[in-house]
């Protein structure tokens, strides 16, 4: 299997376990909506998914690297098969909320798999070609995946969506399988190292430590505009739920957009600062709508935030790949994917109290103008040459 193969097997899984988490989770959202009528218990279903993913990074990112990533990656898809059928037939609101857990830890396995696979089936010269294709993918699946839930939940098939769901995790075991990366270094488990490695190498490598650090505190902030946008767009815009969803979808086009286009023009010396420069631009893509209250210009620069993002995502991805040693891979991917769901978790419902506070517009300007600042600060403490990726 050439490289392109493989890269296009590993993409087109990881499109369709987006796809699925998200057709799965739109119905179960509206089911416990309808059956409870409590916002408590819909925001505890988005909770029981992401929490796992922030809680196990250590644990997770050491089952990548001790084992083989392609076989980690069929076993916890097919245990993630096994839990989404369950899901479909789960009566109470405690049995769907544990079983939404289980699903959620296994993704905090399955995302550094699939992040440990890139250099194994991807040409190491092209590792920003193949993340962008990974990310857009990924956005793709985000977006198609609440459409196509929010249809299947309105014509009564939520079981329908989640059986589904079931059965992509069992396509994404299959393509893992027929996956033939190149032969991994041998792994000596006596010298494995410690789960909380990942993180210390991302916090001992200058370069890492700043860009990482920047975005972690960025999404403390920007992450809250998910609350807001809603309110901004309905009431603020008066735009309606049709302008609410031009808004979404011009924000999830330009990450697509900038995935794919704008990582291959990015030199290798230059990735870190533009990756902050991309944090900069995506918060100002978030804070200039609030100025002036156009639906057209909030279109607009809602599809240059997303770019940025797309960008900024595909840069940090490449940067750990090739600055991070092949063996904490799957530590260190886990770390950063942790750091991530944590600063949004605790971003979600800072946003909620800040919308009932200061308004939708208000919640809206923090949200991307303190990035901004964030990201200035980053690019003003690099001012001295990148040093090379540690290899302790």
């Amino acid at each position: 299997m050439t490289n392109r193969h493989g890269i296009s097997l590993l993409t087109a899984a990881i499109l369709l376990s987006a796809l699925g988490d998200f057709l799965a989770v739109i119905p179960l959202a509206l089911h416990l909506q309808h059956d409870s009528g409590s916002g408590i218990v819909v925001a505890g279903l988005f909770i029981a998914l992401w929490t796992p993913v922030a809680l196990l990074a250590a644990p997770a990112g050491l089952l990548v690297d001790r084992f083989d990533p392609r076989r980690t990656l069929i076993a916890v898809s097919l245990a993630q098969a096994v839990v989404a059928a369950g899901l479909a037939f789960a009566g109470s609101t405690v049995e769907i909320l544990a079983l939404t857990a289980l699903l959620g830890c296994g993704v905090a396995v399955a995302n550094p798999a699939e992040f440990a696979l890139v250099p194994a089936v991807a040409d190491e010269t092209r590792l920003k070609a193949a993340n962008g294709r990974i990310e857009s993918a990924r956005y793709l699946g985000y977006t198609l995946g609440p459409l196509l839930g929010g249809a299947l939940a309105a014509s009564g098939g939520t079981h329908v969506a989640l059986l589904i769901d079931a059965a992509s995790f069992a396509v994404v075991a299959l393509v893992a399988l027929v996956l033939r990366p190149r032969p991994a270094p041998a792994r000596d488990h006596a010298d494995l190292g410690r789960a909380r490695d990942g993180i210390v190498f991302l916090l001992r490598d200058r370069v890492l430590a700043l860009v990482i650090s920047v975005a972690f505190v960025s999404l403390l902030f920007m992450t809250a505009s998910a609350t807001a946008e809603v309110f901004f767009a309905t009431d603020v815009l008066g735009a309606g739920d049709l302008g609410y969803g031009v808004l979404m979808t011009a924000w999830t086009a330009g990450m697509v957009l900038g995935a794919i286009t704008l990582p291959r023009r990015v030199p290798a010396a230059a990735a870190a600062t533009v990756a902050l420069v991309a944090i900069a631009v995506q918060g100002a893509g978030l804070a200039l709508p609030t100025l002036w209250l156009s639906v057209g210009f909030a279109a607009a620069a809602y599809v240059v935030g997303g770019s940025a993002q797309g960008l900024k995502n595909v840069l940090i991805r490449t940067l750990i790949h090739e600055r991070v040693p092949e063996r904490l891979h799957g530590r260190a991917y886990a770390a950063y994917n942790g750091l991530r769901n944590g600063a949004e978790l605790v971003a979600l419902a800072g946003g909620g109290l800040l919308v009932s506070a200061i308004g939708a517009r208000w919640t809206l300007l923090l949200a991307g103008a303190l990035p901004v600042l964030a990201a200035l600060a980053g690019l003003t403490a690099r001012r001295a040459p990148d040093p090379a990726p540690a290899t302790t």
